[in-house]
């Protein structure tokens, strides 16, 4: 299958499948000297975990990390990092009744026609297993950018349903399983996830990533822009249908008078462009959002068809979310991230002679409400 590898410095490709004996990805480009141990992908692959709270997908996969080379006494040799996860908890008996028909809302039916075959358990390539490695592979890169430029990628779950926070606080968004940024309505968020299983349906989500501490210049200026390459990484996560950069499509409804980002000598007064003009970073906040769908796999009754084209009523068993977006956080700071490394590098192997440019505008203050 093509197309499973991106970026270009620094590129990334993923295999492996939902039911497969593993998952794995292949980091190429990190530079040398990088500080990596089995134990550093820890805490954000259990943050993208299923089974880690009764908000997700009961799935139970313990997720540990071997770095199969790429490293040598812990440091980044410059050579391909290649990292595998085994998988433990497959259950593909729950797909045995979709083998011969496509789930309405799935890939079942695009894969069967563009390849005539398909991996029905847990959706195979397509399932949201595959982010894993994505998840992976940003650890790298978060802890590169961290440490060469002082660049923090972090995000939240900036609206489930018809519900959005109504205080914004970083500190409270890992403290609770769904990344939520106000601690005051966790509950009503655990109601509202519990009657979504108990009916059987799902609902959608929006989540937002904020990249601080980005210096200006990183991206390009026609088909390499930053924002563009954002763009289209985010929309390559299973389930997302929609990415806005700074206001989005609130832009629409702002006069130039309100979006334009003023500038004074004490820097930006507003980041409603997302810290991108032109394709290339300003050095503010770095800010993304996606919009991702109601989750496909109900216990809700939808008419399809099967591999004779017949009509069929889909009811999809087996352990599956309420809604996909209380564990796309880490996997959308995983995409931003992985984006940065790779822009930063192409900025030091064309620019890096450039030096320091003046004046240096200072960005605005860090968007909580993106």
């Amino acid at each position: 299958m093509s197309s499973n590898a991106f970026g270009k410095l620094l590129t990334v490709t993923t295999f492996g499948e939902s039911h497969g004996p593993a998952i794995g990805c292949v980091i190429d480009g990190c530079p040398p000297g990088l500080a990596i141990a089995a134990a550093d992908f820890r805490a954000d692959l259990d943050r993208r975990a299923t089974g880690r709270s009764r908000y997700t997908s009961q799935r139970h996969e313990a997720d540990e990390v071997e770095i199969l080379s790429g490293t040598y006494e812990g440091r980044t040799t410059g050579t391909p990092i290649a990292l595998l996860i085994r998988n433990v908890d497959a259950r593909s008996k729950d797909y045995g009744n979709i083998v011969e028909t496509f789930r309405p809302g799935h890939a079942d039916y695009t894969y069967w026609q563009k390849y005539g075959i398909r991996d029905p358990r847990g959706g195979g390539r397509s399932s949201a297993r595959e982010t894993t490695m994505r998840v992976a592979a940003a650890v790298v890169a978060k802890k590169w950018l961290a440490e060469k430029h002082g660049v923090r990628v972090r995000g939240y779950l900036a609206q489930i349903g018809e519900l959005a926070p109504r205080a914004f606080d970083w500190d409270a968004v890992e403290g609770n399983p769904f990344f939520w940024p106000d601690a005051s309505m966790v509950e009503e968020l655990e109601s509202y996830v519990n009657a979504l299983r108990k009916s059987g349906d799902s609902v959608g989500a929006r989540v937002s990533v904020v990249a601080d501490g980005v210096p200006p210049g990183w991206g390009e200026p026609i088909y390499g822009k930053l924002d563009g390459e954002l763009a289209s990484a985010l929309m390559s996560i299973n389930a997302v249908k929609g990415v806005e950069v700074g206001d989005g499509f609130a832009c629409v409804a702002q006069k130039g008078s309100e979006h334009r980002d003023e500038i004074t000598p004490q820097g930006f007064l507003s980041n409603h462009a997302g810290g991108i003009l032109g394709g290339i970073s300003t050095g503010q906040p770095i800010v993304a959002s996606i919009a991702l769908k109601p989750t496909s796999s109900i216990l809700i009754p939808g008419r399809s068809v099967n591999l004779a084209g017949e009509p069929v009523d889909v009811v999809t068993k087996g352990r599956h979310d309420p809604c996909v977006g209380i564990r796309a956080t880490p996997i959308a700071e995983a995409m931003v991230a992985l984006v940065l490394m790779d822009q930063a590098l192409r900025h030091r192997a064309q620019c890096g002679d450039v030096g320091p440019v003046t004046p240096r505008i200072a960005g605005s203050a860090p968007r909580d409400d993106a």
